[in-house]
């Protein structure tokens, strides 16, 4: 009997970026970004009855126009909406140990905060609506690209 089972490897993260945007560009010159994104679970400890965090860290690599504007317009603590695909890595670290690393490989970017006006002030709105300034998203798949970014 053979089953077949549909492939989907689509990702939607909510966060903050935990430092700064890193750009590079490649030989042929197209931009790729790397940051990290924190997002945050709260709950319930059902033993204890108290509340607790756990955060998990994610990498995230956008490619092209898009990881330019991550990088003009992104910083550390910015809120993100983040779609992609997961992707998987090996690679020796410092100290010569093998690591398996999986990261989102970024389709869209939506910034959730607004940016600072020209005083230095960001606005404060009393909405409750998602203060989205804009949403930015790669046109080809980085999937094709064979060479390194480094």
């Amino acid at each position: 009997m053979d089953i077949r089972i549909p492939e989907v490897n689509q990702v939607l993260v909510a966060g903050r970026l935990t430092r700064d945007p890193e750009l590079r560009f490649t030989q042929k010159g197209q931009g790729v970004s790397f940051f990290s994104v924190a997002v945050n679970r709260r709950y319930k400890d059902t033993a204890t009855g108290e509340w607790k965090d756990d955060t998990t860290f994610i990498s995230v690599t956008v490619w092209g126009p898009m990881a330019e504007r991550c990088k003009e317009k992104l910083k550390k603590g910015s809120p993100v909406f983040i779609e992609g695909r997961l992707v998987s890595s090996e690679y020796t670290d410092k100290t010569g140990q093998k690591r398996k690393e999986i990261k989102i490989n970024a389709r869209r970017v939506q910034f959730l905060a607004y940016g600072e006006t020209a005083g230095g002030e960001t606005p404060h709105h009393d909405s409750e609506e998602s203060p989205a300034v804009e949403a930015v998203e790669s046109k080809g798949d980085a999937s094709g690209i064979e060479e390194v970014p480094f």
